[in-house]
């Protein structure tokens, strides 16, 4: 499993645009072939700033998606709202306690 973490930060005049895009879209990418879990996170001092979390059955699958033109319409509407570039890790889970 690959786990994709992305950090956005957003202008402050554009987060409502952000969050619009993504209800519009979430269940979409979670329902693509290949991801298993989907969740966004906002920083609670930086309100501006966003993460998304998602698992990934392989890294072909996360390319597939990264590829697809479900992210080219998602991507493309999430870009112009930045106010910095995006960072994103793909990374292995090597633990987890409940």
């Amino acid at each position: 499993m690959l786990v994709r973490i992305v950090k956005m930060s957003f202008d402050a005049s554009k987060i409502e645009e952000f969050l619009a895009n993504f209800e519009a879209n979430k269940t979409k990418i979670r329902a693509f072939e290949g991801c298993n879990f989907l969740e966004l996170y906002r920083d609670k001092h930086n309100t501006n700033i966003f993460f998304t979390y998602s698992y990934w059955d392989s890294e072909d699958d996360l390319n597939n998606y990264r590829h697809s033109d479900l992210f080219k319409s998602v991507w493309s509407k999430t870009k112009p709202l930045f106010d910095d570039k995006p960072k994103a890790w793909s990374v292995e889970k090597l633990a987890r306690l409940d």
